[in-house]
């Protein structure tokens, strides 16, 4: 996946679950991290860093984005 799809896929998760779906993604990592799935709990923990991007309107999910 490239970062834009990722931050779209954070934008849906948002936009459908709102609020909520911070906290979905935190108790994913948390309970993968438990489980000893670190690359999923990785991913999840990714997801909560994006979805505070978008809440915070640091970026715009519909834009090129561009990480360095």
């Amino acid at each position: 996946m490239t970062t834009d799809d990722l931050y779209r896929l954070a934008s849906d998760l948002a936009q459908e679950h709102g609020a909520n779906a911070s906290d979905y993604a935190s108790r994913a990592a948390v309970t993968l991290e438990a489980e000893g799935a670190h690359e999923r709990a990785k991913f999840w923990f990714l997801m909560m860093v994006m979805l505070a991007d978008i809440k915070s309107g640091r970026v715009d999910p519909e834009m090129h984005i561009t990480v360095h």
